[in-house]
Formats: structure tokens, C-alpha cells, sequence
């Protein structure tokens, strides 16, 4: 059967990052996506952000061009596009002009500091905009600097994929008696809207304003990565208490009274000293022997190649050959729905 989002037209003006991710997603949910690029720009189609797309050249700087992307906006559900607050008003292609033309169209739009606020018209990539958020002061070690986490805050995780989520609930909807509709999406909001559950945690005491000295932020002893003898790394999460017990009975130091104290974070440095010499006695294969599959709340640190080989994403086919290369398969999964397999823009 076709993916859930059969039926869906989408126009998506090409651009980079957090745009074509909100373009992979919902084509990979099965909607009919077309991207328009600029002459002899057509999108890589060796790459996942691209794959699964019509491809339509345009001439934006042309009325030419300009007509033909109002035309086809004109009969499809949803757009996409990326560029600075006021470029699709400039170019005749503003929601005012698009809606007037398909009241039941969802204008999606991708920005970093949103389409207004003091920042807006300003230049700016994902690190600058989990700054201001305040999740980018949450990554890192304590008494080092913040570490940005690549851009999978920003750009993906509170742009991309918070697009992606904006425009299908308002394609819901527009489907179900509503109007179409404008979708602010700013990568600040989003990479904010991420750190909810920190943000509850600083509110209530239970987060301290400082970095890597909490819980889940490489504070604790149970809960970050260590190097195995071998150079490689493995991840511990060993909250509960069921499983803090497994890992100290199968790393022997259920007998060692000093881990008894694991929620004292007065005794975290001095316990973590102890792991850290301990995942060096083994290398990182002896201990997923000893510990993957189990409650522990264990994995190996995998590299980009190795995670392609890992039994567990194999069997679940995580990732997918697209045209000779390997790629992150489609995501989530349905039970009825089913897409048709990513392929190359057509």
C-alpha cells in the first residue's frame, strides 16, 4: 500500500539542510514532493537528502520562472522553502500572493531566527541558534566549553523535523475543514521546544544551570561513553536501579561499597575514575560479549561505517542502498502503510 502521506503534493524551492531533511521526510512518508532549482543546480542524487523527488528547472529570477512556480504551487497541498524573511515576497511568491491563489495551501517556512524578531533578518547557522535557546550551553564536559552536537539540534532536529511536523498537522488540518495556513518555523523555537524536559527538570531543582555535572549531561558515572583497551568506545545508561545492579554484578564491583552511592553526585568524579579504569581492562568487543543485549543499558560507540554493519540495524534494515550508496532508511515504521523504497530525484 502507499505510505500515509499518499495523496500529498508538495513544492519544495531547493536549498540546503533543514529544508530538503523536511523534503526527504515527508516524500519518504509517501507525499509527492517536487523540488524547483536554479539552471544546472539539480540536487545530488547520490544523497539522502535528496532522494525521492520530482525535479522541476526554474528560473526564479524570471517572470518566466516565477509564473511557472505560482502555477504549480497553485495546485499542490504544501511548500517548502528556506530562504531569509522577505526573499518570497520579493520574488511575487509571498504567502499573501500564494494563498490568494490556494486558500488551502500550507506555506512552510524554514528559518533559523524565524520570520521575525530582533534577529530575524540576520545571517546565522545552527550553532548560532542552539545558543540563544539555551541547549547549546547544556552540551559539553564539565569545566569545558560547550560542544555543539554537529548540527542534529538545530538544523534537523528543530528545524527539519519540527517543519516536517508543523506542515503535517496542518495538512490535517486544512484536510479537515480548515483553511490553509502560514508555518513559522524557526530553528531557535524548535531547538527550544527540545530541551522541554530540561527546562522541567532546571524548574523543579533537579538540573543544575552547569555543564556535565547533571544526570544525563556526563555528570553521573552510569550514564556516559568510556574507553575500552583497544581505543574504542562504549556507552553506558545504567539509571534505574535494576540496572545499575546488572552492570555492577557483571562489571565485578558489586562488591566495591563506594558504587552504592549512585545517586550521590558528591561521589560521581571518584566513581567515574573507577569505571574509566575499568573499561580499559578489556577491549570494547569483550565487553559488548559481557554486556550488549542485556539490561545494562549498554552499546558500543559505533563508527558511521560500523553502524551499517551492526546485526541489530541489519536485521532491521536502518539503513538502505539508494542507487550504490548506503542511507538512514525512511523513519518511523507503519504496520499498514507502507512507502515505496527511496530512489534517486527523478
Amino acid at each position: 500500500m502507499a505510505g500515509p502521506l499518499a495523496g500529498i503534493n508538495i513544492i519544495e524551492f531547493a536549498g540546503i539542510g533543514p529544508g530538503p531533511f523536511c523534503g526527504m521526510m515527508l516524500a519518504d512518508q509517501g507525499a509527492t514532493v517536487t523540488v524547483l532549482h536554479r539552471p544546472g543546480k539539480a540536487p545530488d542524487p547520490r544523497l539522502a537528502l535528496s532522494r525521492s523527488r520530482n525535479l522541476v528547472e526554474i528560473d526564479l529570477k524570471s517572470a518566466e520562472g516565477i509564473e511557472t512556480a505560482r502555477n504549480l504551487v497553485k495546485n499542490a497541498d504544501g511548500l517548502i522553502e528556506g530562504f531569509r524573511p522577505g526573499v518570497m515576497e520579493r520574488l511575487g511568491l509571498g504567502p499573501d500572493v500564494l494563498l490568494a491563489d490556494n486558500p488551502s495551501l500550507v506555506y512552510g517556512r524554514m528559518t533559523g531566527w524565524g520570520q521575525y524578531g530582533p534577529l530575524s533578518a540576520a545571517a546565522g547557522h545552527d550553532i548560532n541558534y542552539i545558543s540563544i535557546s539555551g541547549a547549546l550551553h547544556a552540551f559539553g564536559r564539565a569545566g569545558e566549553k560547550p560542544t555543539p552536537p554537529i548540527n542534529m539540534v538545530g538544523d534537523f532536529g528543530g528545524g527539519g523535523m519540527m517543519l516536517a511536523f508543523g506542515m503535517v498537522s496542518a495538512l490535517l488540518n486544512a484536510k479537515t475543514g480548515g483553511t490553509g495556513q502560514v508555518v513559522d518555523c524557526a530553528m531557535t523555537d524548535g531547538s527550544a521546544a527540545l530541551m522541554a524536559m530540561i527546562f522541567d527538570f532546571h524548574n523543579v531543582g533537579q538540573w543544575r544551570d552547569d555543564r556535565g555535572v547533571n544526570l544525563l549531561d556526563t555528570g553521573a558515572h552510569f550514564y556516559d561513553s568510556y574507553e575500552t583497551s583497544d581505543g574504542k568506545f562504549i556507552s553506558i545508561g545504567s539509571i534505574e536501579p535494576q540496572f545499575y545492579a546488572q552492570l555492577r554484578q557483571v562489571a565485578g564491583i558489586a562488591e566495591d561499597s563506594d558504587f552504592d552511592a549512585q545517586m550521590d553526585p558528591r561521589q560521581w568524579p571518584a566513581l567515574k575514575e573507577k569505571l574509566t579504569a575499568l573499561f580499559k581492562t578489556k577491549t570494547r568487543s569483550q565487553w559488548c560479549e559481557l554486556m550488549e543485549a542485556t539490561d545494562i543499558c549498554f552499546a558500543p560507540v559505533l563508527s558511521l561505517t560500523e553502524a551499517k554493519e551492526h546485526p541489530h540495524n541489519i536485521a532491521r534494515q536502518t539503513f538502505v542502498d539508494v542507487g550504490g550508496m548506503m542511507q538512514p532508511a525512511p523513519a518511523p515504521r507503519y504496520s499498514v502503510t507502507v512507502s515505496d523504497p527511496p530512489k534517486r530525484p527523478a
